[in-house]
């Protein structure tokens, strides 16, 4: 089940024309519950228009500043971003979930940290970089960021702050597609610009990890770049805004019945689903508090594990293959494909 917190809005922050940052107000009593590792998220709930609504953003402060701020920028035709970025105000209430998630920075004395952003992918680099500049004086973070133009450039004035104040310490780096500026380069985050910082400006750096976040196709451009460049696979973390479909999963969904028994809260609740349908949509149709947040799978609050029968992944940037031949689903991407199957949210 998922666990939601009702706290109330201390700031709203209008970072561009269309992305803000929200500042949480804490209770003193929950400050355990929403202690944070850099990189983590959490999931806002709101009622919008009668429908309750829930969504999953990065944590942009830094876990030694005891604040929760996430950045929300509006997307064509998304309700919750676009109600966040247009109503949400100080004084407001708001629901929220404990922070979770997979992108995680552990930072280490000595360290070299490159990280490449796109538009909001920036909210979860930002904490790692504030993470690294307060707590380990003696690592270096390299940020290379693109943006459209700088007026699109989500917390611009903070990171050129944070750039005076830790000369030595960060390394910043801008990318503008629709704007020449000065000392900055033009044009997108891709295979050549990845070249050109670790082959060519930094290539006496070693880097001891990465770190990417924005949409799939630059993710997986500059990962087997810097794979290329001698920096190890399991070195390079990364966190998508959105996930392509698997065609082939995808074509292994037929038409169909199946008998479903879900565990969730030491309970089992047992019914028919159609295999058309994933089996977290199923499961809340039929009034089972089932955690989710994105339900894009590139989340892992809905994370199950299938302990009889089998489904597919139609979308995965999360499971690693281990955990997926351990039986665990993302389960609003996962699609039954036998005729009975258990899934359990509890052992997870």
């Amino acid at each position: 089940m998922s666990t939601f917190y009702k706290v109330t809005i201390q700031e709203v922050q209008q970072e561009t024309a269309n992305a803000v940052s929200v500042l949480l107000k804490i209770p003193q009593n929950l400050k355990p519950e929403f202690n944070f590792t850099s990189g983590q998220y959490i999931t806002l709930q709101k009622v919008i228009k009668g429908e309750e609504i829930r969504r999953a953003y990065s944590i942009c402060s830094s876990p030694k500043s005891d604040k929760i701020r996430v950045a929300i920028k509006a997307v064509e035709n998304g309700t919750f971003s676009i109600y966040a970025t247009s109503k949400l105000k100080a004084g407001d209430e708001i629901e929220i979930s404990k922070p979770e998630g997979r992108f995680l920075l552990k930072p280490e004395a000595n360290k070299n940290y490159i990280a490449f952003a796109a538009g909001s992918g920036i909210t979860p680099i930002l904490s790692m970089i504030k993470t690294v500049l307060e707590t380990e004086p003696t690592s270096k973070f390299t940020l290379v960021y693109g943006n459209k133009t700088i007026n699109d450039t989500i917390f611009y004035k903070d990171l050129n702050s944070l750039k005076a104040t830790y000369t030595n310490q960060l390394n910043l780096h801008y990318i503008f597609s629709r704007e020449e500026v000065k000392n900055c380069l033009r044009g997108r985050i891709d295979q050549n610009v990845t070249n050109y910082f670790v082959k060519n400006m930094y290539k006496e750096t070693s880097f001891d990890a990465a770190f990417l976040c924005g949409p799939e196709e630059m993710i997986q451009e500059v990962s087997k770049t810097l794979e290329n460049n001698k920096i190890a696979k399991e070195n390079i973390h990364f966190e998508l805004f959105t996930v392509s479909i698997d065609e082939k999963a995808a074509s292994e969904i037929k038409e169909g019945t199946t008998e479903i028994t879900v565990l969730l809260d030491d309970e089992k609740t047992t019914f028919n689903m159609q295999q058309t349908d994933n089996l977290l949509s199923a499961s809340l149709r039929n009034d089972l508090d089932a955690p989710y947040s994105c339900q894009g799978g590139v989340c892992s609050s809905c994370l199950c594990k299938v302990t009889e029968g089998k489904a597919v992944m139609v979308k995965n940037s999360i499971l690693t293959d281990s955990e997926i031949e351990d039986g665990f689903v993302l389960a609003c991407q996962a699609y039954p494909t036998t005729s009975k199957i258990t899934i359990d949210f509890d052992d997870v």
